[in-house]
Formats: structure tokens, sequence, C-alpha cells
């Protein structure tokens, strides 16, 4: 219900999300929130990305990535914290229909009805008419017209302080009586709901890098014997998986992390295995002929991604070229089936027709004989990522897989 007095000011908002419908399943990613003095002037801002427990739609728009993601909260565990930033104030956004919606429907979600009314706050986007008239109505080109920064668009809280900055500056050509003063005073400031046990500590893009260590640094240090041929087996298979994009996704990491503990590898064990396995890629290398840079650059690559030296990279070519260790490789053959998850570089159908055309299957759906997922973000959370990390099917990039085709 409204509430009654003289607002407490604005707060203006802007959220990502993985698409454009919340009927369709489409959640909130990030929501930014900056507050405003009636006078337009900036009083704080919060933001947060949220955990939607699903794939996060089109990343190429957004930037959020699933490895941050996983550090997320979730929606109810910071709604109280977003409750109490909307509480008693105007809410205003650029496109607020679009904001509001999202923001009720994760309310609805939990069972929880908003007070917000897009008909009741300031829609940055609208007022670009009459104060900004001739401008094209998107964010960046409003702001480019009234002199505001927008450096970082579609990170939640960048947007917010833009629309801020657009909304600070109607007030400043308005004068006292802004155009939509009639409307506050007959609505009022909105009224939220209490809420107990939802103060989650919000998260910012760029966690992972601060929070996730190497995963060799989180394998214990125990000591004990060599492992046997099947441990290291088993172990150097993930392994050789896990690199196929030249990448170790977070969930790679605590796949290898997991694996090790299982096997009762220690630190000193898994790094002996990863030299050896750097020792295979440079035999490899090497039996192709003399090594070229791009070979040299790859094989310091994998050894960075292994917790290895710089140096190692020269004893592993020293090791190869005498006596190169082996073990079998991961390789796809015709007729193997091949799923595609995300929004890629190109159409869907473009990259099963690569696909069909290297003798592969492309598949819709992921089933224990699929024996590979090609993934927008090798982190997804989508319900085919899942289900192939349940089975240990490895995930790869795009890149990588048409690295794989070449």
């Amino acid at each position: 219900m409204p509430g009654t007095g003289r607002p407490h000011g604005y707060a203006v908002i802007d959220v990502e999300t993985t698409g454009l419908r919340p009927s369709w399943n489409d959640r909130v990613i990030e929501i930014g929130i900056v507050h405003l003095d009636l006078a337009g002037e900036v009083t704080g801002e919060w933001s947060t990305l949220i955990n939607p427990e699903r794939d996060l739609g089109p990343q190429h728009i957004h930037g959020v990535t699933a490895a941050d993601i996983r550090h997320a909260p979730l929606f109810e565990e910071v709604a109280g914290s977003i409750a109490e930033r909307l509480d008693g104030r105007v809410v205003a956004a650029h496109n607020l229909p679009f904001d509001v919606r999202f923001v009720s429907h994760e309310f609805g979600r939990m069972g929880v009805e908003t007070p917000l009314d897009h008909t009741a706050g300031v829609c940055t986007m609208a007022w670009s008419a009459e104060f900004l008239p001739g401008a094209p109505r998107n964010l960046a080109d409003c702001c480019a017209r009234a002199g505001i920064p927008l450096n970082g668009h579609h990170d939640a809280l960048v947007d917010a302080r833009a629309a801020a900055g657009l909304l600070r500056h109607y007030l400043d050509l308005a004068g006292r009586r802004p155009p939509w003063k009639p409307l506050l005073e007959t609505t009022g400031p909105l009224s939220w709901p209490v809420f107990t046990g939802s103060d989650a500590a919000a998260v910012r893009r760029g966690v992972a890098a601060r929070r996730d260590p190497h995963f060799l640094a989180r394998i214990a240090d125990r000591p004990g014997r060599p492992p046997g041929p099947e441990r290291a087996s088993a172990y150097l298979a993930l392994l050789d998986q896990a690199l196929l994009d030249h990448h170790v996704s977070a969930a790679e990491a605590d796949a290898l992390v997991g694996l090790a503990s299982a096997l009762g590898l220690g630190r000193a064990d898994v790094l002996r295995l990863h030299l050896g396995y750097l020792t295979c890629l440079a035999g490899a290398a090497l039996a192709d002929g003399p090594l070229t840079e791009d070979g040299r650059h790859e094989l310091d690559l994998v050894a960075t991604l292994l917790g290895l030296s710089a140096e190692s990279t020269d004893g592993a070519l020293a090791d190869a070229a005498t006596a190169p260790p082996d073990f079998p490789r991961f390789r796809l053959t015709a007729g193997d089936l091949v799923v595609f998850t995300g929004e890629m570089d190109g159409s869907r159908d473009e990259w099963e027709w690569r696909a069909r055309q290297a003798g592969y299957v492309p598949h819709g759906y992921i089933t224990k004989r699929v024996r590979l997922l090609v993934a927008a973000d090798p982190d997804s959370l989508s319900t085919k990522a899942r289900k192939a990390r349940d089975y240990g099917i490895p995930i790869v990039t795009p890149d990588a897989f048409a690295r794989m085709l070449d």
C-alpha cells in the first residue's frame, strides 16, 4: 500500500536479467540501487549479483559469468536488503516498467506482493522526450546527450548510476517543481513489508578471481605414496577433459579437487602428475616436428593452468625428447553425440552444421551417450550443464570446439 507523507527521496534501480520476459522463466541476475535525495544528490548506493539457479542468457550483452554467480546469493537471501532500500522512496529507472516487472516477479516467486507500480514512479526513458527532445530513448544515447558518463554499460550499478544522473539532470532543468511532482504528492512513498533472515552479503562482479585460489592450493598437502597406475589414470583423464579448452573452469576445478581427495592424492602427488601430463603434451608437440612459437605458447599456458613454474616447460621438453610418457587422451570420433547450450556467437544451426561437417551428431539434450557439451560459459548453470557434470561429460567453450574441428 502507498505510504503517507513526504518521500525520503528516490531509489533509482537497474536490473540485469537472463532475458526479457519473467513469464518465460527469465530471472534477475544483478540489481543496482542508487539513492538520491529530493534535490537529486546521491546519498548512497548498493548492488549485488543474484544466483538465478539457471543459465545466464545473453552473456555477451550483460557480461555476467557463471563463475561469479556461483558465489552470489539467491534472491530470497537479499530480498530484505532490497526492500529496505526501496522502502519509503520513489522508485525510478530507465525503462521503469521493465525493472518493476522483474523485481515484482522475483518477490512474487516468494509469495510476497510488493507495492511497486510503474505508474507511481519516474521513468527517465519516458521523460527523455521532454527533457532531451530528439534524443534516442536508450540509456546510452540519453546519457551522451546529457553529458553523463556511462562506462561499463549493462553493469546494474553502472546503469543505475547513469539513470540517477539523468534524473538529476531532469531535476536541474525542471527547477523546484518537476512535472511528476503532483503524482508523488498523490501517491506518496511506497511502504514495504519487513523481511527477516534475508541479509546475505552483497556480491559484485569479479568475486571469483578474488575468492577462488588455484585448485592446486586447495588439494591437501598430505604425505602419501606415489599414485598407482589406476589412480593416476583416473586423475589424468579428468585433467585432460578439463584442459580441452585451455581453461579450467570453477566447476572443473571443484571436480579435480574432489577427485584428488577421493583418490587419496596429496598436493605433491598431483604436482608429479601435472608434470607428467605437461611432458606428455611436450612429446606430442615434438612428434609433429620442430616446436613452433604457438606450440611453445600452448605448453606455457598449460603449465600456468597446472600451477607449474615457467621453467617446467623446458624440463618437460627435455624429458619428452628422451622418454615421453603417454596416456589415453580425450578424442572425438565420427558419430559422437555433441550437445550445445547457451547463446553463442553465430546461430545454433550454424554450430550444428559445423559439427555435422566434421562427422559428429548434434543432439538436443544430455544423455550418458553424449560425448561433449559445448557451452557459451563453461561454468553454465543450465540444466544441460548440470547433467553433463553429473555424467562426467566434458564441457568446452565454442572457441575450443572450433579448434577441435580444425
